[in-house]
């Protein structure tokens, strides 16, 4: 319970300010596809015999990510089309691939995620991605928003639109699969996206809007995992629910505040 509780307030500044980020830049369906395509990875990686999977898992998120940009960029086709494709055939394929021989029962945890049972060296790797992560999201934070709001400005500004966004999904994969045996494939999104939807209905600002989520990111995941405690009940998904009644509450907030 020490270590979980070490790892959510770790992890969440770090999801607060990476889901600002991905809900100003229209990119929450892209961070579930990561999500989801970790599948594949995962099993490529048993495929391979590794003891520790998260190597594939990596790899294989990044290149779907870095595939998704280029797909986009050479048949410009919508954003939505090319990610709901890529997560289509890396959903079946790491199905497939973790099915052979029924043993897909086993990879469970990777989908409801087991908090408690994070490690004082995996929350070492945790805080190491806060600092390179973090740090790199709030040294690029003003282009990476730029881009997402007007890519013509930004271009004409003489910054690189492609760079940009390739840092920016790469630090979308790296958050998500470090996470995702603790949190789960099924709810890391929720994650990312709550608090930043909920800062979004009280900010007046970017700097609020910033504060706000990590305030809120914070207060869900150590409540939400006390209360996954004495519920006994799984901690990602509770801290998750958490995260929604707070969305609730500001989005109530929002329609009493006069206009």
């Amino acid at each position: 319970m020490r270590n979980a509780m070490v790892a959510v307030i770790l992890v969440s500044p770090l999801f607060a300010i990476m889901g600002t980020l991905v809900v100003n830049n229209r990119m929450a369906f892209f961070s579930d596809a990561i999500g989801h395509a970790s599948l594949t990875g995962l099993g490529l990686g048993v495929l391979l015999g590794l003891a520790d999977p998260l190597v594939a898992l990596v790899g294989f998120s990044m290149l779907l990510g870095l595939g998704i940009l280029v797909l986009h960029r050479v048949t410009r086709s919508s954003m939505d089309t090319i990610i709901s494709l890529c997560m289509s055939f890396s959903i079946a394929l790491g199905i497939v691939l973790l099915s052979r021989g029924g043993n897909f029962s086993s990879f469970s945890r990777y989908l409801i995620g087991d908090l408690l049972s994070i490690t004082p060296e995996e929350i070492g790797w945790l805080f190491l991605t806060l600092v390179l992560v973090g740090g790199g999201l709030l040294l690029f934070y003003n282009r990476i928003l730029l881009v997402g709001i007007n890519d013509a400005l930004a271009r004409s500004r003489g910054l690189s639109i492609w760079w940009i966004q390739v840092f920016f999904v790469a630090a979308i994969v790296m958050v998500v699969t470090m996470n995702l045996s603790w949190v789960g494939i099924l709810i890391i999104n929720s994650l990312l996206i709550l608090p930043a939807a909920a800062a979004r209905n009280l900010a007046a600002d970017t700097r609020q809007y910033v504060i706000f989520s990590v305030a809120i990111a914070l207060v869900s995941g150590v409540s939400g995992l006390m209360l996954s405690y004495y519920w006994d009940t799984a901690s990602g998904a509770t801290i998750v629910l958490v995260a929604m009644g707070a969305y609730l509450l500001t989005l109530a907030a929002k329609s009493l505040r006069p206009r």
